[in-house]
Parts: structure tokens; C-alpha cells; sequence
């Protein structure tokens, strides 16, 4: 069929071939090791994957996915930190752990106090843990910082 793409004599399309469609210039199967985020014109590396939890309206952003699923969102530290979650949601932010938290001064205080006390000499320690703790239960060893309770059988 003359004018409408159509090669004259072979009926199929032009470029298109008995074995098989045209090989591309540029290999598809070649896929970059980094993951990209996801929004539009973001080429920066994926650092957090967004899902959305339909059912209780909630966004979750949590470290990188290990593989890319397809209802999940790929995004950079920018986008991750701008994100906001239509209103009436939720936004919950997950950890991986795998950044140190900075320690509060309460963690730090907690810490001196169990080195103090596991510092004491066993008979201070005894005398001072039963008074210091509101007074210990009967059946009960303090050892440092742990308590041991013996059963109600023995």
C-alpha cells in the first residue's frame, strides 16, 4: 500500500526484519548500577524508598530498598528530606540504624551511673541498692545493675 509507511513489496513495516525486530543502536538490557530517584528530571543517586500505606493513609520513607519494586518510589537525600504527604496523612520516618545517634545527656548520665554502681564493692553495693532502688523484694539478689528473682518454688 503505497503512502502509508509500508514497504511495496514485502508489506511489512520499513526497518523491520524476518528474524526479528531491529536491533537498537544503544543495548536495552544495560542498566545502571546506581538507582535514580524517581522524580521527574532527578538524576541524583536514590538514597530512601517511599511506599505508601493506602489503607492507613500513611507515607513510609525508609533506607534504600534492597530491590526496586514497583509500587515503591526511589529518592534523593533532597527530595527525602522535602518530602510531605497529602493532608490528613501521615509521614512515618524509618532509620537503618546504620548512622551513630549522638548520645543525650541522659544516656550519658544513665551510662556513668551503671559504671558507678558496678564499680562498688559487692558489700556497699548491697546496702546501698536496697535503700537507693525504693528497697528490694524478698527473694531477690541485686548484683550491680542486675537483679536476679528467684522463683516462687525454691
Amino acid at each position: 500500500m503505497p503512502g502509508r509507511g509500508r514497504s511495496d513489496d514485502t508489506g511489512e513495516w520499513p526497518g523491520a526484519s524476518r528474524r526479528g525486530p531491529v536491533k537498537s543502536a544503544v543495548p536495552s538490557n544495560v542498566v545502571s548500577l546506581v538507582r535514580r530517584c524517581s522524580r521527574t528530571a532527578c538524576g541524583r543517586p536514590a538514597v530512601a524508598t517511599l511506599t505508601y500505606v493506602y489503607a492507613d493513609s500513611t507515607a513510609v520513607l525508609g533506607p534504600l530498598a534492597t530491590y526496586a519494586e514497583p509500587h515503591c518510589y526511589d529518592l534523593c537525600a533532597e527530595h527525602s528530606e522535602r518530602l510531605t504527604a497529602p493532608r490528613g496523612w501521615d509521614v512515618v520516618r524509618l532509620t537503618d540504624g546504620s548512622a551513630p545517634s549522638r548520645p543525650t545527656g541522659d544516656d550519658l548520665e544513665a551510662l556513668a551511673n551503671a559504671v558507678r554502681e558496678a564499680a562498688r564493692p559487692p558489700e556497699r553495693a548491697a546496702g546501698a541498692g536496697g535503700a537507693g532502688q525504693g528497697g528490694s523484694t524478698p527473694g531477690e539478689t541485686r548484683r550491680g545493675h542486675l537483679r536476679v528473682l528467684r522463683s516462687p518454688d525454691s
